[in-house]
């Protein structure tokens, strides 16, 4: 039998079904007494009563099935913008469906359902602030008018968007840009291993960008290709001195400047620093070697310190502690023994040797406290020099085999990451400290700094990374990475 056969059939069928339950319909009717006149106004009545009957059961489902839907009580609660968003609640799925809530997607967020567990989540990284009211929407019965209930929401603003961003103006003394970053790459050497490179990033604070003001940190770094030296400083201008920023910058390219010319051909201290590890026991080795880096470093420092009086000195309507700054800086250098470090220090901050494959982070220091609590001390005090013992407190040498990264930062990084002086010497935080350097803050959209050999894009990572948000924390910070 072919197609139009089987069609012909099935419709010969069904005429003869309907035929049959017509004279059925008839044989009642002739049954209770219907007349062939009243047949036709009855089967009129009685459709009609049907479908009004049916149609208002359907409605008293319709209104059951939303009143159940009302009782749950929906309630999302508040979020607050660019924050990760996540709700999930109930429905009734065996009694709805083609469920969707409107509104949702305007505001950067995605609605979903799992039929099979009657479960719905909302989830997302809300775009706007307000209240707004989201649509939910939904059938109870197929051919029926769609449903709605509205659900109210409101999404807070960030606390990060509230912070204006005032450039600094070009015109205000002695300018400097918002933020600064610099990367040095230095080249293998002849075994062709690869060498340690320099990253730094600088950026203003939001305390300071709200108001249109300066940054005051500043930052120096360099590399002796003839001597395979490192050089790195990081300077943190007071933010209650009107001029820090410049004793900041002139801080940093004294101590660089200086170490640079002193580390270039300077074959006595190579021979001393040598003589004293092989050695460490000799007093007169240690001794000597002591007197070079004093010469080197410490004297970098006090040069530092002229530098910034004889700017001071050059206006009359100004003092040197309008200029006052903390300095921190380092110079390293790879041996066959291992790494040779000494450092100077003075102010607040932190300096760190550390170590991930040893499990090791040795302070270069300790940070200043100055007479007040909050207070620190700074490379402009005369004071500084004066103390008998400032070679012992402010200088430090270190021999170690290697080391993953050593960190020069500002206040502005250390205190929100540390938290307290006691947490800068517990290695799990400084570990915790690198991976979050590493990692970023996804939380906060901010990505992490790839310390990989000949990545110049980490000066770029690494100034986002300064991003990061700290309630409370919004100076200026810094941060050099010798890695």
């Amino acid at each position: 039998m072919n197609r139009q056969q089987r069609i012909a059939s099935r419709t010969t069928r069904t005429v003869s079904r309907l035929n049959d339950s017509a004279r059925a319909l008839d044989r009642i009717m002739d049954e209770v007494g219907i007349g062939e006149t009243d047949r036709e106004l009855f089967l009129g009545w009685a459709v009609s009563s049907l479908w009004n009957t049916f149609k208002e059961e359907r409605m008293n489902r319709k209104i059951m099935i939303e009143n159940e839907i009302r009782q749950l009580g929906l309630r999302l609660p508040n979020g607050t913008v660019k924050k990760d968003y996540e709700v999930f609640f109930d429905l009734p799925t065996d009694k709805i469906h083609d469920i969707r809530l409107e509104g949702a997607e305007e505001l950067g967020l995605t609605f979903a359902v799992t039929p099979e567990e009657g479960k719905c989540s909302l989830s997302g990284c809300p775009l706007r602030t307000g209240d707004f009211t989201l649509r939910l929407c939904f059938r109870t019965i197929e051919g029926e008018p769609e449903s709605e209930l509205a659900i109210p929401v409101a999404f807070n603003p960030n606390p990060r968007d509230l912070w204006k961003n005032i450039p600094t103006s070009p015109d205000v003394t002695y300018y400097k840009p918002d933020s600064a970053t610099e990367y040095l790459k230095v080249e293998a050497g002849a075994d062709g291993d690869p060498k340690k490179d320099i990253v730094a990033a600088s950026q203003r604070g939001r305390s300071h960008a709200r108001e249109g003001r300066p940054r005051d940190d500043h930052f120096g770094i360099a590399h002796c290709d003839t001597s395979d030296w490192y050089i790195l400083s990081v300077a943190d201008g007071a933010g209650s001195a009107r001029y820090s920023r410049k004793g900041s910058q002139v801080a940093c390219d004294t101590v660089v400047d200086h170490c640079m010319q002193n580390l270039l051909d300077n074959p006595g201290f190579e021979a001393a620093i040598r003589d004293y590890v092989a050695d460490r026991d000799n007093t007169d080795k240690r001794t000597d070697v002591t007197r070079r880096v004093i010469d080197i470093v410490y004297k970098g420092a006090m040069k530092a310190h002229e530098a910034v009086k004889k700017v001071a000195a050059v206006n009359d309507d100004v003092r040197l502690k309008d200029f006052a700054t903390t300095l921190m800086f380092a110079i390293c250098k790879k041996y066959d023994f291992g790494w040779f470090i000494a450092s100077f220090w003075v102010g607040d901050g932190a300096m760190c040797i550390f170590d991930a494959e040893n499990k090791t982070a040795k302070l270069l220091g300790t940070p200043d406290e100055g007479e007040f609590s909050g207070q620190t001390r700074f490379l402009t005090m005369p004071e500084i020099f004066r103390d008998p013992e400032v070679v012992q407190k402010r200088l430090r040498m270190a021999v170690v085999p290697d080391f993953t990264a050593l960190f020069l930062m500002s206040d502005g990084v250390s205190d929100p990451m540390f938290e307290t002086d006691r947490n800068l010497n517990d290695y799990s935080k400084w570990k915790e400290f690198y991976d979050r350097l590493l990692n970023g803050f996804p939380e906060d959209g901010i990505r992490g700094v790839d310390l990989s050999d000949d990545n110049e894009e980490a000066k770029d990572q690494l100034l986002g990374w300064l991003d990061f948000w700290s309630p409370g924390n919004h100076d200026d910070r810094t941060i050099a990475i010798l890695y």
